[in-house]
Formats: structure tokens, C-alpha cells, sequence
């Protein structure tokens, strides 16, 4: 990995299909799901022809699986080349050093981000940005732009601050949001419940909520 690569936050090897290749995600186009593998020459080499390919056809920018397959072959051909100048210099064309870095980092987003990505969810010029990130302030980012339909333009603009050092619920406050607030329904039981509990407890419903998820959810890495 580059030297100046951010921490991937990518569980799964390098080039798999892992999102591109799942039927219930993708649906039938699953099919057609590439393995770039980076220690192979031959898909290596398939590697460098879809970057080249996809530094020079932005066409498809509103193809999600089409700019996901461009970032795995991206990321594979960095992996195998060992340095992003290696891997523009392989891939040739219009396949700068920052192009793929850029997508190399979008390939590296945990795969509950590249979920929304395939599902058309988070754009993927979106994704670009909120991959600038490090650490837990991508999960964030990509979940305050899930709950709040934020722009890429604002994506851009809260990923480069908290890389200036803000933090991200200051970030999102500066662009007129607050991190953590989302609207959710529940079923009229659960409602009924929720309510008699904060009132019991003489507390509000989010904290309610609050407690009851990070109960719940305490076992999600």
C-alpha cells in the first residue's frame, strides 16, 4: 500500500466483488462482476486497460456498478504496482496520479457505505469525497449525507473542513445540520411504548432510543 494512502477501512481483499458481485444487491448485472486481482499479471493487466478506460469515459458517472468496478481496478492496480505514480504510469491515458487515488480510496470505504454507493444511494462522486476522510468520520459523513440528502457540493465542503481540523458535528453544523438527527417511524405498539417509557423515566424519546440501540447494537464493529 502507498505510503500516503489513508487507513483503509476495507475488510474484504483488495479487487473482490464483494458489493458488484452480490445478486441481492446488484441484481442480475452481479453476473458480470470482474476480480481484479493485484498478485496475478493477467488481471493485473485487465486492471490497467478498466483504468485507462475509466479515465477516459466519465460517461457512465451515473452508473454506480460502471464507477465501482473503476475504482476496484484502481485500487488493484496501486496494490500491484506498489505506488499510485506506478499505477498511472501502467494504466496510461488520461489516468493521473490524483484520479487514482481518488478512487483507490473509494474501492477502501467499509462495505456498509459501498452498499449505498451500489444502490445509488450515495453518488459516487460523493463517495470520492467522503473517502478524503479518515477514521470514523467517514461513517459519519456518509451517514449525515444518508439522513439529510446533503449535496455533493456539501459532501465536498464538510470532508474538507473536518480535514482542516474541524470536527465533524462542526463541520455539518457550518452547512446547517446537526449529526445524529434522522426521522424515523415505528409501528403504533412500539410508539405507544416508546412514549409511556420516556414519560415514566422523565426523559425525551431520543434518549429512550438512544439507550435502547446502543444496548442493541453494542456488538456492531
Amino acid at each position: 500500500m502507498p505510503e500516503d494512502a489513508p487507513p483503509a477501512d476495507r475488510e474484504s481483499p483488495v479487487g473482490k466483488p464483494v458489493i458488484r458481485g452480490d445478486p441481492e444487491l446488484i441484481g442480475q448485472r452481479a453476473d458480470e462482476a470482474v476480480e481484479f486481482d493485484p498478485d496475478d499479471p493477467e488481471s493485473l493487466e485487465l486492471a490497467a486497460r478498466t483504468v485507462r478506460r475509466f479515465s477516459e469515459n466519465t460517461a457512465g458517472a451515473d452508473d454506480n456498478v460502471y464507477m465501482l468496478r473503476g475504482a476496484a481496478a484502481c485500487a488493484a492496480l496501486v496494490r500491484g504496482e506498489g505506488s499510485y505514480k506506478a499505477a498511472a504510469e501502467r494504466a496510461g491515458g488520461d489516468a493521473t496520479v490524483s484520479f487514482i487515488r481518488k478512487w483507490s480510496r473509494v474501492h477502501d470505504l467499509p462495505r456498509s457505505v459501498r452498499i449505498h454507493v451500489a444502490k445509488g444511494e450515495i453518488a459516487p462522486t460523493a463517495a470520492k469525497h467522503i473517502a478524503r476522510v479518515a477514521g470514523e468520520a467517514r461513517l459519519l459523513l456518509a451517514w449525515a449525507a444518508l439522513d439529510h440528502d446533503l449535496t455533493v457540493r456539501q459532501i465536498r465542503s464538510v470532508a474538507s473542513s473536518v480535514n482542516d481540523g474541524a470536527t465533524i458535528e462542526d463541520a455539518l453544523a457550518a452547512e446547517g445540520y446537526r449529526l445524529g438527527e434522522l426521522s424515523i417511524t415505528v409501528d403504533r405498539d412500539a410508539y405507544c411504548k416508546l412514549r409511556q417509557r420516556a414519560a415514566v423515566d422523565a426523559t425525551d424519546p431520543s434518549t429512550v432510543v438512544t439507550d435502547a440501540l446502543e444496548s442493541a447494537l453494542d456488538d456492531v464493529s
